[in-house]
């Protein structure tokens, strides 16, 4: 184990190699579960950073293939890392890529592309010190734009893009997915309490599909005594300590 990396438990079965540089948050559990690949299909995540949302499939019915794709150097490394601890050679593939230059993968036309891209537009907010933080969280290496094109060229005809963004991205977002080629057709926003407004919110697009769109209920983080009982699921937890 190199210096500066640890172990996180994801299940009794599964644990992912994580860092200051390289880890997750809430919002990723959120978009694995939204995206919920199904057991036959190929998938790829791009920024995929330490892998959590990929690893996240495997605590299940994982998919039958996946690429995590990160252009940085040490999230890849990670990533081997935990692919390596939990005997995921064959199945789940660590690729160091710059997305925007991605023009195939191996395997030919996907079924699913996640993505948690960076929350921070082009020029705006505060940069954050690290490099890794930086490129996690503002547009400095690639767009939603960029995104959505490398999520068009990866993907079959009907093929899903699932992403999540801030509110304030909202229109961005939906928009650079339709000029792609891909119809956003499902969206879900994510508060903490019924009575806040969203801080997150979670869509799904088909390639090549006709435009209708549904809008899920609302995904509240607290419920009775912690965690909604929506939440303890996801977390694989039965109840609030």
């Amino acid at each position: 184990m190199k210096e500066g990396f640890s172990w996180e438990e994801l299940s009794p079965s599964l644990s992912i190699c994580v860092s200051s540089a390289h880890k997750f948050g809430t919002d990723a559990f959120l978009l694995s579960d939204f995206a919920s690949p199904r057991r036959k299909d190929l998938c790829c995540d791009l920024g995929t950073g330490c892998g959590i949302i990929p690893l996240l499939w495997f605590r299940d019915e994982p998919p039958r293939l996946c690429y995590g794709v990160d252009i940085q150097k040490q999230a890849v490394m990670q990533l081997e890392q935990s692919v390596q601890k939990n005997g995921l050679e064959g199945r789940l593939f660590p690729l160091r890529a710059d997305l925007k230059e991605l023009s195939a993968l191996p395997c030919g036309p996907l079924d699913l592309v996640t993505c948690n891209p960076p929350y921070k537009a082009q020029g705006s907010g505060i940069l954050s010190g690290m490099d890794a933080e930086k490129i996690a969280r503002h547009e400095v290496l690639c767009t939603i734009d960029d995104v959505c094109g490398a999520a068009a060229r990866l993907l079959r005809f009907g093929g899903r893009l699932c992403l999540c963004q801030r509110p304030e991205r909202l229109c961005d977002t939906l928009c650079a997915m339709r000029r792609a080629g891909i119809e956003p057709k499902r969206i879900r926003f994510v508060q903490q309490r019924p009575d806040t407004s969203p801080w997150l919110f979670l869509a799904e697009g088909k390639k090549g599909s006709k435009p209708h769109m549904t809008v899920d209920p609302p995904f509240l983080i607290e419920g009775e005594g912690g965690f909604s009982p929506e939440l303890l699921r996801i977390y694989h937890k039965k109840e609030n300590l």
